[in-house]
């Protein structure tokens, strides 16, 4: 069975920087202190973004996009960011410029800082930072075409009304940190949650998309999932590649008769799922559907298509319009 989990990023080669409260800074030195409010609540909130090598030189893909909706998860949260969207962007090229990076996954994070010893966070700092890390897997690499083998998790998709389910704070992955590590102890790749209802929400930190005959499915956001960025590039390219989607409620038993099931994220990217709960889909291999978004996602985070929404961030742009003032 698989062993890696497809939302896994590495970190056998950290950066040199970190942008930390606005401006660059060592990596040994990117700390805070062990009181911080986030350290004992789990009042934090963030993104995963990537970048991409593209002949125009690194990109971050649908930065804006992923800027707003750290703004939205802080908003619930009633975290007043000190710095604008513009500014948060230009610290995510700054991250990837700095440390010299092209393929890179970038971790913006905001955060409740050291004060009283309170559940209420009303009353402490709200700090920032971004992190790029090395991404040394090439887009589109090949070893993501075999799939990985997943299970149905014994842990619940937390209910919307008891968190909000669709803000990417840190606390809300301590659900997902259960269903990572049942799913590595039973020795598998991933699991997949249920929602309360009983029905597919997603997987420990991806989107789940199922097809059969031709037809994508996938759970909407009341299955309690974080709508993703990655799901939402995957739909748009689905539509446009003239695919029938569906966003439904997913029984469970969907996923066993499914032909093809893969998962969406900023660090799974398109990952194919060989089987479920030992159950083999189709032939055991990647198929026709999942090879055609694959391919059509690399192809838009590559550049190698035209940009005609703008979901390309190119970090050289900010030294062009440094050097003009």
């Amino acid at each position: 069975m698989s062993a890696a989990n497809p939302a896994t990023v590495s970190l056998a080669t950290t950066p040199e920087l970190i942008w930390f409260n606005g401006r660059l800074v060592p990596w040994e030195k990117a700390t805070v202190h062990v009181m911080t409010h986030a350290l004992h609540y789990g009042s934090s909130v963030f993104e995963g973004m990537r970048s991409y090598d593209t002949a125009r030189g690194p990109a971050l893909f649908r930065a804006r996009e992923h800027v707003r909706r750290l703004r939205d998860s802080a908003r619930v949260y009633r975290m007043d960011l000190p710095y604008d969207d513009a500014a948060l962007v230009d610290a995510c090229r700054a991250a990837v410029r700095e440390n010299g990076l092209t393929n890179a996954y970038l971790r913006p994070l905001a955060w409740r800082g050291a004060g009283a010893l309170s559940v209420s966070p009303v009353r402490h700092p709200v700090e920032v930072m971004v992190a790029a890390l090395p991404w040394n897997v090439p887009a589109g690499d090949e070893s993501l075409a075999p799939g990985a083998d997943v299970c149905v998790s014994s842990w619940t998709r937390a209910a919307p009304n008891t968190i909000p389910t669709g803000v990417k704070a840190g606390g809300n992955y301590l659900s997902g940190q259960l269903v990572a590590m049942e799913a590595e102890r039973l020795g598998y790749a991933e699991g997949i949650t249920l929602d309360t209802s009983g029905t597919v929400s997603e997987g420990s930190a991806e989107n789940v998309f199922l097809v059969r005959d031709g037809v994508i499915v996938t759970p909407p956001a009341a299955s309690s999932i974080l709508a993703g960025i990655t799901r939402d590039t995957v739909l748009t390219l689905a539509r446009e590649l003239g695919l029938t989607v569906r966003e439904e409620r997913v029984p469970r038993e969907a996923l066993y008769a499914a032909d093809e099931i893969f998962f969406t994220g900023t660090a799974a990217e398109v990952t194919p799922v060989r089987s479920v709960d030992g159950v083999v889909l189709g032939d055991g291999a990647r198929g026709p559907v999942t090879t055609l978004l694959q391919r059509a996602f690399f192809a838009t985070v590559r550049g190698e298509t035209e940009d005609r929404r703008g979901w390309l961030t190119y970090v050289a742009d900010e030294l062009a319009t440094e050097a003009a003032a």
